[in-house]
Formats: structure tokens, C-alpha cells, sequence
């Protein structure tokens, strides 16, 4: 059976699935790995970890089938630091990371709102996770580090660069450095001296970025190069025309919108148009590591939690999610969580209904922000994730939006865009649209209830006020 090869190294596990290009899925694999916190605001990661696990997943799946491509998708706004042999200078610096933050105003004080629009096409801010806010910190803090470096790369890079030997990336995943031509902005990277020479060239998404070397699980095979984990959830959720629109929902949220409108929405990561899809997105800080932060405060596993949330009232308690400041559409790494309600009453199933409705309504925001950006109100959100998996959280969020759901199978919609990617970037599948019609299945959709989503219209007004009323206090607590 001719099969092709998916990998997501997400934010807390890598996921990869075996397809055949009819779409039967042979076999799939999830494993974690850990982020390190070693202060507050810091997240990294061990790529070392990353390089393990996928190439575990991948002898797992050696012998099930004949497999014409593989496609790797990652996090992004995730760092790594290496030299020219590959060798990991500095642990990842992951997207949640803030350390980045002064560094990032440095540069971004130097390009008016209009300058922005005219090198990137929308009004990226070079905030905390952007590649030359992390390469200004590395240059003040580790100039010895710094210098050494040869590559500064996403965490898919590193992996197709041990992966193949070829240091490559593509124009989608390298989010606020690349402009409508899809090549480097040199208005942004002038702004940091030793940008350009580290940044990796730029291929086509749906190229062969090599084949895998020798002594490799499925040496001599293709490897497609693939995007950034937003746009690859996209196809794997079958968003592929105009108007569709998806929310994915991990460790972190991301809404995104198909639409050739652009108006330059504030807040909002507008993409060049590629292959007749203009994508408007807008990643979240925290979605499920919002519940899984009350998880472990609570003792408990947080699919439990989720299980047993209270139902949703006026007096129910709000909550900001957060917790390590925010990104789309606030971009402001000083926002921090805030319980506002509280009461003798509150327990357990109260604050985790509080959390998740937060979360939803974060969507909601930066979904109302997408389609201004596009001029476009899709008529139904695919859903997918591993946080979709909570049949009660997507009724909430589904309430929130006031708009149906549509969720896919299966909780890997990364890994799922990528192998559409190896179908059509190897030749096996024809084009994006019928690779998704293929391989993409839906499970179920999820109808706002009237009345709830009333009453989730209230509190979104209560909510948003929330933000306003507290957010200099959270920006003086955050230090």
C-alpha cells in the first residue's frame, strides 16, 4: 500500500500518523516530552528530545506500508540556537517564552505601523516570540553564543536539517519576517546585524526539501518540506477555500480564516497569499494549558475536570486566561490570568467552568478580529486538537462564538496537514483540496444553544470589560 508520513512536534508532545493516500489510517503514535521552567516568564525545551522522539515514530512505522513521502510540521516562534555542525548551542526558547520582551520593543520601536504594513502586508509586532527579538536577546546577554551560532531555526528545521542534512524553511512558518513576496523582509532584518546570514533560505512549502539520510529510519525517502503547525492544522482540519475558517485548540488556541480581503486588522498575523489561500490567523498564549495549569493545582487530571464543569450561570465566576501574557490580539506579554467572581461557593467544577469558558471566549475575541481582518463571516468553524476532545468544552465554545462547530477525527490535525503535504508535494495526491477530501473525515457538530449563547454574549461584555478594568494592575503585578 502506498502510504505517506505525517510528524507534529507540538508544544508538549510529537504526534505522527501513517495514511494510505486513500486515507486509511495504518497506524499512529503520540508521545510527551518535557518544557523546563527555570524562572518565572521562561519556557525551553531539549530539541535533543525532539530528535528522539521522531525518530522513534518513525522505526515504529517501518514495515506497514510503502511510504512514497514524509512531512514535518512543528510549533513555531520557537528557537533554536545552533553551529554549523547542527550542534545545540542554547535550549529552545519555546513561543510561550517572555525573557525576549524589552529586546523585541528595541527593534519594533524602530518601524512605524505604516512600515510594518508595507515590508510584511499587516502590522506584525516584533513582541517577545519574534526570531529577531530572541537574536537581539542572544546578542546582549550571550554574545559568546551569539557568535557562534550558524543557524538560528524552528524546531521542524532543526529536524529536517538531522533529518536530511539540508537547512531549509519554508516562507509561511517564518511568521513576521517575510514579506507579500514571500521572500525575507529587509526592512525587518536590517534591523538586527547578523540576521540574514543566520536565517535559513526559503523554499516552496510543497517542495522536496531532500531525502533521509543513510542509517535512517526510511533512508532515501522524500521528505516534503512542509509549514508551520497553524497552517498545517489548517489543511489537516480540510480548511482549504475561501471563507472556511478553523480553531485549533492545544496547549494553545489559533483561529484562523481563509480570505483574500486583507484590511490590516491589528493584532492580527496576516500571511502572504500562497497557492490561492490568504490565511489571517491569530495564535493564542493558552488554551489547554490553561486547564492543565488548574489540573495540577487541583490534584486532578484535567479531562476530568473538563468532565465535571459546572454549568454556566450570570453569577458564574470569569476568568482571564492569561497566564503567561497573550498574544493575538493583544500581543502583550504583561497580561496576566485574573478569577473575578469569586465566592464562599466556588469549588472545583466552578473554576474549571471559568477556565474553560475563558478559553472560549479568547477564541471569540480573535475571531471577531479575523473577520474584520478578512471581511468575512464563515458560516460554520472547524474544530479540532487535542482539546476539542472534551465534548463539553466544545458546547461551551460553541455557545461563546454562537456559531456551529464541526469537529474532525482524530486529535492530531498537525499531523494530519502534514501528510496531506507529503500526498501532494511527492505527486501522490493531486492538489490541497482533493487531499483533504481524502484524508480529512468529520466526526460531529456542535449547534449553540439559544438561550446559552445568549447569556455567553452577556458575559463576553463582562469579560472584555474585565480585561480593560484590570490590565494596568496585571501589567504592574507581572513585573
Amino acid at each position: 500500500m502506498e502510504c505517506v508520513i505525517g510528524v507534529d512536534l507540538g508544544t508538549t508532545s510529537l504526534k505522527a500518523v501513517l495514511l494510505t493516500v486513500d486515507g486509511q489510517r495504518l497506524a499512529e503514535t503520540s508521545a510527551p516530552y518535557p518544557t523546563q521552567r527555570p524562572g518565572p516568564g521562561l519556557a525551553e525545551q531539549d530539541p535533543h528530545d525532539w530528535w528522539r522522539l521522531m525518530a522513534d515514530a518513525l522505526r515504529g512505522f517501518e514495515g506497514l506500508g510503502t511510504v512514497r513521502a514524509l512531512c514535518i510540521t512543528s510549533q513555531v516562534n520557537t528557537h533554536v540556537f545552533v553551529d554549523a555542525a547542527l550542534n545545540v548551542l542554547h535550549p529552545a526558547i519555546v513561543w510561550q517564552d517572555g525573557r525576549a520582551a524589552a529586546a523585541g520593543a528595541e527593534i519594533d520601536a524602530r518601524l512605524t505601523l505604516a512600515e510594518k504594513i508595507a515590508a510584511l502586508g499587516a502590522p506584525i509586532p516584533v513582541d517577545a516570540s519574534h526570531a529577531l527579538a530572541r537574536m537581539n536577546w542572544m546578542a546582549q546577554t550571550h554574545p559568546a553564543i551569539w557568535a557562534q551560532t550558524a543557524h538560528v531555526l524552528l524546531p521542524r528545521d532543526y529536524l529536517l536539517a538531522r533529518l536530511t542534512g539540508q537547512v531549509l524553511t519554508d516562507p509561511m512558518s517564518s511568521v513576521g519576517l517575510v514579506g507579500t513576496d514571500l521572500t525575507y523582509a529587509t526592512a525587518l532584518t536590517i534591523l538586527m546585524q547578523g540576521a540574514s546570514s543566520r536565517l535559513p533560505p526559503l523554499a516552496d512549502p510543497l517542495s522536496v526539501a531532500g531525502v533521509v539520510q543513510a542509517g535512517l529510519p526510511f533512508a532515501g525517502t522524500p521528505v516534503v518540506l512542509g509549514m508551520m503547525d497553524a497552517w498545517a492544522s489548517l489543511l489537516g482540519l480540510g480548511v482549504v477555500r475561501e471563507g472556511q475558517a478553523m480553531l485549533l485548540s492545544g496547549t494553545s488556541e489559533v483561529t484562523g480564516l481563509i480570505s483574500a480581503t486583507v484590511t490590516a486588522e491589528a493584532g492580527v498575523v496576516t500571511f502572504p497569499p500562497w497557492v490561492g489561500i490568504t490565511l489571517h490567523a491569530a495564535p493564542m498564549q493558552a488554551g489547554g494549558a490553561s486547564l492543565d495549569w488548574l489540573a495540577r493545582l487541583l490534584g486532578q487530571k484535567a479531562a476530568d475536570l473538563a468532565q465535571g464543569a459546572a454549568e454556566i450561570i450570570a453569577t458564574s465566576p470569569l476568568f482571564l486566561p492569561h497566564l503567561q501574557g497573550e498574544r493575538a490580539p493583544f500581543w502583550d506579554a504583561a497580561l496576566r490570568g485574573t478569577f473575578a467572581g469569586l465566592s464562599g461557593a466556588t469549588g472545583p467544577a466552578e473554576l474549571t467552568a471559568a477556565v474553560l469558558e475563558g478559553v472560549a471566549f479568547s477564541a471569540r475575541l480573535s475571531l471577531e478580529a479575523l473577520q474584520r481582518s478578512g471581511a468575512v463571516q464563515p458560516a460554520t468553524v472547524r474544530l479540532g486538537g487535542g482539546g476539542a476532545a472534551s465534548d463539553r468544552w466544545c458546547q461551551i465554545r460553541a455557545d461563546a462564538l454562537n456559531i456551529p462547530l464541526a469537529r474532525m477525527v482524530g486529535k492530531d490535525p498537525g499531523a494530519m496537514g502534514a501528510a496531506v503535504m507529503a500526498g501532494v508535494g511527492s505527486g501522490a495526491l493531486p492538489d490541497l483540496a482533493t487531499a483533504a477530501e481524502r484524508l480529512v473525515r468529520m466526526d460531529r457538530t456542535f449547534t449553540p444553544d439559544p438561550a446559552k449563547a445568549q447569556l455567553a454574549n452577556d458575559r463576553f461584555a463582562l469579560w472584555c470589560d474585565l480585561i480593560t478594568q484590570t490590565r494596568s494592575i496585571n501589567a504592574a503585578l507581572a513585573g
